[in-house]
């Protein structure tokens, strides 16, 4: 798995890392039952630090998608199907990013596009 972390990047350096976990994920990189690095290994090879990939992993836990398990590792979760509040929470993280896209004139189509474009480059397509 490669996470391209960008130093300069407004995007939080724990939520790049998050974010290249969970694309992992979703191209098949990393798989249910899969162990992460330990914190201080990926922190290591990352160039970042530990603190950094800790609180990536526990935002990860938080969501459902790893378990980290003491003295064993962070472990990826086999995904469920999505609960009502999941889709509720990420419906509200979607709802401003939408909004400001609809403000600046993007029509549907064009976001209906971005929505495949972006889908695409997650996995790998």
């Amino acid at each position: 798995m490669l996470i391209q972390i960008e130093p300069h990047s407004p995007i939080p350096i724990y939520a790049q890392v998050r974010n290249g976990i969970v694309e992992g994920i979703v191209r098949g990189e990393l798989k249910p039952g899969d162990v992460l690095p330990s914190v201080r290994s990926f922190a290591a090879d990352l160039g970042v630090n530990m603190h950094t990939v800790n609180k990536s992993y526990h935002e990860l836990e938080d969501k459902g998608i790893i378990q980290i398990v003491p003295k064993s590792g962070a472990v990826i979760l086999s995904p469920d199907e999505p609960t009502k509040e999941r889709i509720d929470m990420i419906a509200s993280s979607i709802r401003p990013l939408l909004a400001e896209a609809l403000a600046v004139g993007m029509t549907e189509e064009q976001l209906q596009d971005m929505i495949r474009s972006i889908q695409s480059s997650i996995k790998g397509e």
